[in-house]
């Protein structure tokens, strides 16, 4: 699957990023391992480099930059990227535009890059010309977001309804069963938020004494679940806990509960947990919980490596997740499926 990088990428610009410490991992193609856990040598990237001193250029599409774990995750690519001279990346900020990000693929085609890695703002949207980048050759790493059908190279996420049933869990104990809970979605075009939607869902069955009395799609952004909540706080005198998809949610919830002077009888979770973000906010008392989505960044170069060295790649990779609080942020966190009565995942 390798191909010559066409003279056109020359003019492409890079996106220039600040990036955040983190170990680059390997993903284990035989099973699912949590985010952090080191890579055997048999499987690390070095092992998998393209040797004979050519160079490969990925083009790398991220649906947006307004958040912050998708800053890290082209960070993570960034980082991991820059321990192999033998690799460029070209970033491209889709800005929230499936229209633009659709484009960004096609560019990347025509430019003739050696592999793509893509998080797709949805899915539908992205799934044709992310095809026609696999059926010309090209392969398509996809992050996050899947696209629907079968033609890419590989999946690289966390299972998000499986976080989603993990944070139910939790939060069905945490209100011993009953109370009043406001859902801040993400943008449920996108199969993170159905699935974390669903897995939420999933959590709380059977505890009848559990109410969702408000519920907006945020489209992942703090401001817009800032003003959500602010509807919810107006139109309701009590609300027990908020579940927030994301981090950036249950901030943007929590600010305007504190500016309605409520902030102290309201119960915050979030997902993504992010060192400087999520486990951040529960170490300094902001939030109560936050479930961790690995961005899957180092992953991703790492599968791009065995691609381009001709090795054989899983279809889907399933990230490890933890969960935080302020019983267990002290060490680390734990795994969410200590919540689920799953079989401890090692880290």
């Amino acid at each position: 699957m390798k191909r010559s990088a066409h003279p056109r990428l020359a003019a492409f610009l890079s996106v220039a990023l600040a990036l955040a410490g983190c170990d680059s991992k390997s993903p284990d193609p035989a099973a699912e391992r949590p985010a952090g856990e080191a890579a055997s040598p048999e499987t690390g990237a070095d092992s998998a480099a393209p040797s004979g001193g050519k160079t490969y250029t990925i083009g790398m599409s991220q649906c947006n930059l307004g958040e912050p774990w998708r800053v890290q995750m082209n960070a993570d690519v960034q980082r991991a990227a820059e321990q192999h001279p033998e690799l460029e990346v070209i970033f491209k900020d889709a800005q929230n535009d499936s229209l633009r990000q659709r484009a960004h693929v096609e560019e990347f085609v025509q430019a003739g890059v050696d592999a793509i890695i893509i998080s797709p703002k949805e899915a539908q949207p992205l799934t044709e010309p992310v095809a026609k980048a696999h059926e010309q050759g090209i392969p398509v790493i996809v992050l996050d977001r899947a696209v629907l059908g079968e033609k890419f190279a590989c999946f690289i996420g966390a299972d998000n309804v499986k976080i989603g049933r993990a944070a139910g869990t939790w939060i069905r104990s945490k209100l011993g069963g009953s109370g009043k809970v406001v859902e801040l979605k993400g943008l449920m075009t996108s199969t993170p938020g159905q699935d974390r939607h669903r897995g939420f869902r999933d959590g709380i069955q059977g505890a009848d004494g559990i109410e969702i009395i408000f519920e907006a799609d945020m489209k992942w952004l703090e401001p817009e679940a800032r003003k959500e909540m602010e509807s919810a706080l107006a139109r309701h005198a009590k609300i027990d806990l908020v579940y927030a998809h994301n981090d950036p949610a249950a901030h943007g919830a929590y600010l305007a509960a504190k500016a309605a002077g409520r902030e102290k009888e309201i119960i915050f979770v979030g997902i993504d947990a992010l060192p400087q973000e999520g486990v951040m906010y529960v170490q300094r008392g902001i939030i109560d919980a936050s479930f961790e989505y690995p961005t899957g960044g180092a992953e991703a170069v790492d599968i791009a490596l065995e691609i381009l060295a001709g090795k054989p790649v899983p279809k889907k990779i399933t990230l490890g997740s933890r969960y935080f609080t302020k019983e267990n942020v002290s060490s680390g966190g734990e795994p969410i499926s200590d919540l689920l009565g799953e079989e401890k995942e090692s880290t």
